[in-house]
C-alpha cells in the first residue's frame, strides 16, 4: 500500500474521472486483484477525533433511523467497527452484488468516518455511530505509483446508482467521487436527489495545483461541496479553490477503518466529505422536521470561522456541534437548494417518502411531547407541591 506521502486512493475516487468507458457486465463478481492485507489497529486518538469529540455529540445525536448511502468502491461489513451497521446495497461495478465488498478500501474508510462504532482499545468512531450504511459500489480504482488504476463505471451507471440510492431510503448522500466534466445524466441525478429531499454532499476534488478544474458533483446546485482542511486549521494544499467550496473539514492524515480489521491512515477531499455526512446524519435525527436544504444551510451557518474565509474555505470549518445544538437555518450556501418538486411534478415515490418523514416528525414530537409531560410531573412534585406545602396550599377539592 502506498504511503502517507503519495495520497493513497484518495485521489483515486475524489479525483476520478467516472466518464469512462462503461464496464461489461460481468456473470460474477471476480476476487479482487490487489486485496489490501489488514493493517493494526491504531490506539492513540486521531486528531479530527479530538476535535470533534463524538463522546461530546452522543448525547445529543448518534445519527439512529437514518441511511447514508456511500456511493463508491463498496463498504466491507466484516470490519468490527461496520458488522451491523452496513445494510445491504448494489454494485453496479459488477452486477449481483450487494455493495458490501471493498477491493479498494476507499469506501471502507468513508463509510467508517461517518458510522464506525466504538471498539476497545481503539480511539477512533465515527461521528454518526448509529446511522446505517448504505453501500453503492461503482468503482474499485486505487493510485498505484501515482496512478489510477482499476475498473469504474460509466457516467449514465453513476448517475442509475445516485437514483438507486435515492429511491432505496437513502438520507444523505456521500459522493467522494469527482468527474471534471458536466454530465447531464449526472445533473438530472443530482436534482432528482435534490428534488425528494435528500442530503447531498461531495468532494471538491485533489487538483488545486493542476488549476482547480471544475468538479462536479460538487459545483451542482443543491449540493454541499467540500474541501479538506490540515491539522493545523489551513487549507490542505492539494484541495480545490472554487465556488463549489461550502465549507471545509479534516482532510489530510486522517485515520479511518481498511478492509479487514485494521486501520490506515490517508489524506484527500474524499475523506473529508464524510465528517459533513455524518453531521448531515445527526441533524436528521435530532431535527427531523428540517427539509434536506435547511440542513445543508444549518451546517453552512454554524461552521467556524477559517483563516482564508472564501479562498478555498467555503463559510468555514464544519462544527457538527453547533449544527446540530445552534438555532435558525439561515446560512450563506450557494443558491438553487430545492426543497421539493412542484406539484405539477409530483410523483408517488416522492408522496411515500414525505408521508414516511411525516410519521417520523410526528414519533419525534410525540416522544418530546412525552418527555416534556414527564419532566413538566416531575417538576409540579419535586417544586410546586413542596413550596404548595409550605405554603399550607392544597389541591382543589374535585366538583
Amino acid at each position: 500500500m502506498p504511503g502517507p506521502s503519495s495520497r493513497p486512493v484518495a485521489a483515486g475516487l475524489a479525483a476520478l474521472l467516472l466518464a469512462a468507458l462503461p464496464v461489461s457486465p460481468a456473470a460474477a463478481a471476480p476476487d479482487c486483484a490487489t486485496p489490501l492485507a489488514p493493517t493494526r489497529p491504531v490506539a492513540e486518538a486521531p486528531w479530527p477525533q479530538l476535535r470533534y469529540a463524538p463522546d461530546r455529540l452522543a448525547p445529543l445525536a448518534t445519527g439512529t433511523g437514518t441511511v447514508v448511502a456511500v456511493i463508491d468502491s463498496g463498504v466491507d461489513r466484516r470490519h468490527p467497527q461496520l458488522r451491523g451497521r452496513v445494510l445491504d446495497g448494489a454494485d453496479f461495478l459488477d452486477p449481483g452484488g450487494d455493495g458490501r465488498r471493498d477491493c479498494a478500501g476507499h469506501g471502507t474508510g468513508v463509510a467508517s468516518i461517518i458510522a464506525a462504532g466504538p471498539a476497545a482499545g481503539v480511539a477512533f468512531r465515527g461521528l454518526a455511530p448509529d446511522a446505517r450504511v448504505l453501500p453503492v459500489r461503482v468503482s474499485e480504482q486505487q493510485v498505484v505509483e501515482g496512478r489510477e488504476s482499476g475498473r469504474t463505471v460509466s457516467a449514465a451507471v453513476f448517475a442509475r446508482a445516485i437514483r438507486w440510492a435515492v429511491d432505496n431510503d437513502a438520507d444523505v448522500l456521500n459522493l467522494s467521487v469527482v468527474l471534471y466534466a458536466d454530465e447531464p445524466v449526472v445533473r438530472a441525478a443530482i436534482r432528482y436527489a435534490v428534488e425528494r429531499d435528500v442530503v447531498v454532499v461531495a468532494a471538491a476534488g485533489n487538483l488545486h495545483d493542476n488549476g482547480d478544474p471544475r468538479p462536479y458533483p460538487a459545483a451542482y446546485d443543491g449540493v454541499l461541496g467540500v474541501g479538506a482542511i490540515a491539522a493545523s486549521g489551513s487549507r490542505a494544499d492539494f484541495s480545490q479553490v472554487g465556488s463549489y467550496v461550502d465549507v471545509v473539514a479534516p482532510g489530510s492524515e486522517v485515520l479511518m477503518a481498511a478492509p479487514g480489521r485494521g486501520h490506515r491512515r490517508a489524506e484527500g477531499t474524499s475523506y473529508a466529505t464524510p465528517f459533513v455526512a455524518a453531521t448531515a446524519a445527526l441533524l436528521r435525527q435530532y431535527r427531523p422536521e428540517l427539509t434536506a436544504a435547511q440542513v445543508a444551510q444549518r451546517i453552512v451557518a454554524s461552521a467556524d470561522p477559517a483563516p482564508g474565509r472564501g479562498a478555498g474555505y467555503g463559510a468555514g470549518v464544519l462544527n457538527p456541534y453547533r449544527a446540530v445544538t445552534g438555532t435558525g437555518t439561515s446560512g450563506a450556501g450557494r443558491s438553487g437548494r430545492a426543497e421539493g418538486l412542484p406539484a405539477d411534478r409530483a410523483d408517488p415515490a416522492l408522496i411515500a417518502r414525505e408521508q414516511r418523514r411525516a410519521e417520523a416528525r410526528r414519533r419525534a414530537l410525540l416522544v418530546a411531547a412525552v418527555t416534556a409531560s414527564g419532566v413538566a410531573v416531575a417538576l409540579v412534585l419535586a417544586v410546586v407541591l413542596p413550596r404548595g406545602a409550605r405554603r399550607r396550599w392544597h389541591p382543589p377539592a374535585p366538583d
